[in-house]
């Protein structure tokens, strides 16, 4: 198969290395001041799936450079650049083209499949936790689920679709179909509104979070909150009610990543820009939107746009 992958961090650089070691045709899309950087680097992935290598067909910074007509465009930017990524992506979906979202949040979907269509849009749900050592070589650190693939309203068939996650699976990325993948989506917003934005506020670990009272109370509700928002949205989720997901949470997510650190703990660390307005800023949003109070979520949200610009200032030596 012949693939984009748009957004060159820890993700993409996994995507990327392991499609491309196992023979697919693989091109890197990165912002126009990073691309110099790339041109002498083979890609490598590290860590819990072992040692990979890869040099890419082509690392550019537009999609126009590329004179191949792509299966797939995997986008793994930030939330916060999905709106500007997918304009750029819109022109140059010939053929049959399809996007395949592979990002943090709520909205990224709402955003692509308005655009470009949902007959070229899928879905991924990424519970995978990688981090960038270098510029081409990230460090796989933990997993807790496949990859899911789908589209959320059948637009795409599902036998295409399967095709796809067999090439994942032989990259050596664990991946599987589901037509619920946008149940599947909200179970890990839940868990990123959860621990990411606590444990890069307090520079701790997901099992921290969860073995003391006082953040597993404020985890708890986040999540009771959340659970508030989408009944009024008539978003439907895996779980009858919080006190099932809790459960779960605690007993099956929190204990294969409990020496997990937040991506937001090392993208504030780094001084970038946080995704927090595609996680607890989304459900504050979704909130005002149905008069509900959600008084928890909109002080970590409002913490962590502090947080960030304290961050920025002492970055800048302002």
């Amino acid at each position: 198969m012949k693939f984009a992958v748009f957004g060159l961090g820890a993700l993409g650089t996994v995507f990327a290395t392991l499609l491309k070691e196992k023979g697919h045709t693989v091109f890197g899309i990165t912002k126009r001041e990073y691309e110099h950087l790339f041109e002498y680097t083979p890609f490598k992935v590290s860590g819990i799936w072992g040692e990979h290598q890869a040099r890419l067909d082509g690392i550019f910074s537009s999609m126009m450079y590329i004179d191949e007509d792509l299966d797939y465009i995997i986008l793994t930017v930030k939330s916060y650049d999905t709106p500007i990524a997918i304009r750029q992506i819109k022109p140059y979906l010939l053929g049959n083209t399809k996007v395949l979202l592979a990002q943090n949040g709520y909205g990224n979907y709402e955003i692509a499949s308005k655009e470009i269509g949902k007959n070229r849009t899928l879905l991924a749900r990424v519970i995978f936790g990688a981090k960038l050592l270098d510029i081409g070589h990230a460090e796989v650190t933990v997993i807790a689920d496949d990859v899911v693939i789908g589209q959320p309203e059948g637009k795409i068939p599902e036998e295409e679709i399967k095709k796809l996650v067999d090439v994942f699976n032989d990259a050596g990325i664990p991946t599987r179909y589901s037509k619920d993948v946008y149940k599947i989506l909200w179970d890990k917003i839940l868990y990123n509104c959860a621990l990411n934005p606590l444990g890069a506020l307090l520079e701790c670990t997901y099992g921290q979070l969860a073995s003391e009272e006082e953040t597993k109370r404020i985890m708890n509700n986040i999540i009771d909150e959340i659970f508030s928002v989408v009944e009024k949205h008539n978003i439907e989720l895996n779980w009858k009610n919080s006190q099932e997901y809790k459960k779960y949470f605690y007993e099956k997510l929190i204990p294969p990543t409990a020496k997990h650190f937040p991506s937001m703990y090392y993208d504030l660390k780094a001084g970038k820009r946080l995704e927090i307005d595609a996680l607890n800023g989304a459900i504050v949003k979704l909130a005002k939107e149905k008069d509900l109070n959600v008084p928890v979520n909109e002080t970590i949200t409002d913490m962590i746009k502090r947080k960030e610009k304290l961050n920025k200032i002492s970055i800048e030596g302002i």
